[in-house]
């Protein structure tokens, strides 16, 4: 293995049953794809793959979706789910790295770097003609020591003094139409907009659309510079409420840009701040 958060489906059709190695489907989809990432994942899934729901893998006290559980409840999930502290982690997922990216991300935060990401996910491995099937693995519980790196989150107070300060750059992973408040909203209690200071990179464009893989790093590179980010200085990553942010990260992460923290709570929390400025008409930083 390398440096890269990726590992490529052949390397894994060659390695899945290696000892000592979980597989995860984090497969997730957003309300208006009208899919249900379990019930897929039950139809058809990579052999021995266990699902990893990121709305149960959660602060379920939280009133926003997904939000990172507490060190115990995910040392306490992932425990269970048969990994420990010296198990190799390789996640997928079958919506362009929607959700995988964020669970690569959790488990760094909670300490644990020996985890990947299969280039492609389902949609790579079935047109490699590798074999799928519906059978749900037996978990054994093991013993899991989780250690946070809050160095990896950022939260609305953290956003507001960078917003402020303009410390960090600010990146936001939606849609240019959600971005740019094009798009109305299901969620009434939201306002539409970005934050101040924000630039736009979608996530969808990360990635090739036909075999979902995440772009080479040259082409990365020539994205972030189109969007006049400079890669030297801190960055932060934002999105709708803390997922495709993640995808964000892990084309920093492949650029050697390791410690990229995450604003976990993301437009879902920063819309409904009445007493910060938002920026709707703000002209765009195109990338």
């Amino acid at each position: 293995m390398n440096d890269s958060a990726l590992l490529s489906c052949e390397w894994v059709e060659q390695n899945i049953n290696t000892k000592n190695t979980v597989i995860l489907d984090a497969t997730f989809f957003l309300p208006r794809q009208n899919r249900n990432a379990q019930k897929e994942y039950q139809q058809q899934h990579l052999p021995g793959a266990l699902f990893f729901d990121i709305d149960k893998v959660a602060d379920l006290s939280n009133s926003l979706s997904h939000m990172l559980p507490s060190i115990e409840d995910f040392a306490d999930t992932v425990a269970k789910m048969g990994i420990a502290n010296d198990t190799q982690v390789l996640i997928y997922d079958n919506n362009h790295f929607f959700a995988a990216a964020r669970v690569w991300w959790m488990f760094r935060v909670f300490g644990h770097d020996l985890v990947h990401i299969v280039d492609g996910g389902l949609v790579r491995w079935k047109q490699l003609n590798f074999p799928v099937n519906s059978e749900q693995p037996a978990q054994i519980t093991k013993s899991f020591k989780a250690r946070y790196r809050q160095e990896l989150v950022f939260n609305l107070e953290q956003m507001a003094c960078v917003q402020k300060n303009k410390s960090r750059q600010i990146i936001d992973a939606r849609s240019t139409d959600s971005f740019l408040a094009q798009r109305k909203l299901a969620d009434t209690s939201l306002q539409a907009g970005h934050i101040p200071g924000s630039s736009n990179i979608p996530y969808a464009r990360l990635t090739c659309a036909e075999q979902q893989t995440l772009l080479t790093e040259q082409t990365l590179q020539a994205l972030f510079e189109e969007a006049q980010l400079n890669l030297s200085q801190p960055i932060v990553t934002t999105c709708g409420s803390g997922v495709s942010a993640a995808v964000l990260a892990l084309a920093l992460y492949q650029l050697g840009l390791k410690e990229v923290p995450i604003y976990d709570g993301s437009w879902a929390e920063w819309g409904r701040q009445t007493d910060t400025v938002k920026s709707i008409g703000e002209r765009q930083h195109a990338p």
